[in-house]
C-alpha cells in the first residue's frame, strides 16, 4: 500500500457519475439530519428542562443503531446496497412526519420512539453507504473519496446545524422537521440514478435467516483472527466513549444555560455544532495533504487527532467566553475528524468486500453502545454536579487513555497488510 499508484484528484473523482450521484444524495440527506437533530434537542430541552431527559435522547439516538447493527451489517453484505439506501430514505421520510405529533411534555415518549426508529433505519443506510464506496470508485480513489464523503458530512454539520439552529430559533422547531422529511425524498431520487453491477460475496446465495446468523458469526471470526482490524474498528468507540458522546450532552447544557441564544439556546447550539462541522471537515483534508495514502502515516495522524481533541476540551473547560468555547470546539473537532476519517480509510483499504458490511456494523455497534451508555451517565451527572468545568476537564484527562493505547500499538508496528485479508 505504501507504493500504491497515485490517488485521484477531487475533480477526477467527481467525474465518476456513480460517486457524484451518491454524493449529491448524501448532501441533501445530511442537511435534513442536522435540522432534525437540532430541532429534537431543542424541543426536548424546552419540554422538560432536564439533563436526564436530554441524556436520554442521546441514549436513544445511539442504542437504536447499536441494536440494529448486527442486522444492518448482514443486510449490507447480502443485498443490493443501492436498494438498501433507497429503501432507508423512504422509510425515514415516513418516520420523520411523526415528529409533528410531539407537542407537550407528555409526548416525550413519542419523540424517543420516533428517534429510535429513525436512527435504527439510518444505521442500515450508514453501513450500506460506507460499504458501497469501493463498489463505485476504483481502488486508487478510495482514500480521496472517503475524505470527501467525510468532509461533506462535516460541511453539512456546519451548515445544516447552523441553519437548523437559525430556523428553529427564529421560526420554530417544526419547520425543521418538515425540511428533514423532504430531504429524504430528494436523496432517494439521487441514489436511484446509480448504475452498478452487483458482485455477490461467497455467502450471499442463501437467504434463510439461519444463513444470516452464520454470516454474522463469520464476521466476528474474521475480527478475532485479525487483531489489527479489531483495533482499528475500536477507534470510533473510543472516540464516543471518551471524547464525543459525553461532551455533546454537556454542550446542550452549555448552549441552554451558559451561552443561550435563540429559543432554548437552539441558535447557540447550532453555532457550536457548526464549528464542529468546520473542524471535522478541515482536519482530515489538511492531514491528508501530509499523509497521502501511506498507511503508517495515517496511523500516526490518528494519534495526533487524539492530542488535538484533548487540547480542545481543555480550551473549552473554563467557559469564560462564547468565542473561546467555539475555538475549543474547533480544535476538538479537528482531532475527532482525523480519527473518524482515517480509521474508516484504513478499514476500506484492509477489509475485503464480502465481509466489509459486517466489519462496519461491528464498528457501529461498538461506538453506538459506548455513546448510549456515556450519554445516560453524563446526563445523570449534569443533574447532580453543576460544575461543567470540572466535568469537561475530567473528560479530557480520561481521554488520554485511548491515545496512550494507540501510541503503544503504533510503536509495536505489527500491522495487517492489504495482502492478508482472507477470512
Amino acid at each position: 500500500m505504501e507504493e500504491a499508484q497515485p490517488s485521484m484528484t477531487y475533480g477526477e473523482l467527481l467525474r465518476n457519475a456513480n460517486f457524484r450521484t451518491i454524493w449529491f444524495g448524501q448532501i441533501t440527506s445530511l442537511l435534513g439530519d442536522w435540522f432534525n437533530f437540532i430541532a429534537s434537542v431543542s424541543l426536548i430541552a424546552l419540554l422538560t428542562g432536564s439533563g436526564v431527559a436530554i441524556g436520554g435522547l442521546f441514549f436513544v439516538r445511539m442504542i437504536a443503531p447499536f441494536l440494529m447493527s448486527p442486522i444492518s451489517g448482514v443486510l449490507a453484505d447480502r443485498y443490493n446496497r443501492k436498494y438498501l439506501l433507497i429503501a432507508s430514505d423512504l422509510v425515514r421520510f415516513v418516520i420523520v412526519l411523526g415528529f409533528f405529533l410531539v407537542r407537550t411534555s407528555e409526548d416525550v415518549w413519542l419523540l424517543y420512539t420516533l428517534t429510535a426508529l429513525q436512527l435504527a433505519v439510518s444505521n442500515i443506510f450508514f453501513n450500506a453507504k460506507r460499504a458501497i464506496l469501493p463498489d463505485v470508485v476504483p481502488h486508487r480513489a478510495i482514500g480521496i473519496a472517503n475524505v470527501l464523503a467525510s468532509a461533506t458530512w462535516s460541511v453539512m454539520l456546519a451548515f445544516g446545524a447552523a441553519l437548523g439552529g437559525l430556523v428553529a430559533g427564529t421560526w420554530g422547531i417544526y419547520p425543521a422537521f418538515a425540511i428533514d422529511a423532504v430531504t429524504f425524498i430528494i436523496s432517494a431520487l439521487f441514489i436511484a440514478r446509480v448504475k452498478m453491477r452487483v458482485h455477490p460475496g461467497p455467502h450471499t446465495k442463501s437467504q434463510q435467516p439461519i444463513s444470516g446468523l452464520q454470516q454474522f458469526r463469520d464476521g466476528l471470526r474474521y475480527l478475532r483472527k485479525h487483531s489489527d482490524i479489531m483495533a482499528i474498528a475500536s477507534h470510533k468507540a473510543a472516540l464516543y466513549l471518551f471524547l464525543t458522546a459525553g461532551y455533546e450532552v454537556i454542550q446542550v447544557r452549555i448552549a441552554e444555560t451558559v451561552f443561550p441564544i435563540g429559543i432554548g439556546g437552539s441558535l447557540s447550539l447550532g453555532l457550536l455544532y457548526g464549528m464542529s462541522g468546520i473542524g471535522s471537515g478541515l482536519g482530515p483534508i489538511v492531514a491528508r495533504q501530509i499523509t497521502g495514502d501511506r498507511l503508517r502515516a495515517i496511523r500516526l495522524a490518528i494519534l495526533v487527532g487524539y492530542g488535538l481533541s484533548i487540547l480542545g476540551l481543555l480550551v473549552i473547560s473554563p467557559l469564560n467566553t462564547f468565542g473561546m468555547t467555539l475555538t475549543g470546539r474547533l480544535l476538538h473537532s479537528l482531532g475527532t475528524g482525523i480519527i473518524w476519517v482515517f480509521s474508516t480509510q484504513l478499514l476500506l483499504y484492509l477489509v475485503p468486500g464480502h465481509v466489509r458490511g459486517r466489519v462496519f456494523s461491528f464498528e457501529s455497534a461498538l461506538f453506538t453502545f459506548s455513546a448510549a451508555i456515556v450519554s445516560l451517565l453524563v446526563g445523570n451527572i449534569l443533574d447532580r454536579v453543576p460544575d461543567l468545568t470540572a466535568i469537561i476537564r475530567w473528560t479530557a484527562l480520561l481521554s488520554t487513555l485511548p491515545m496512550l493505547l494507540w501510541a503503544l500499538w503504533h510503536r509495536r508496528g505489527q500491522f495487517t497488510s492489504p495482502s492478508a485479508q482472507e477470512t
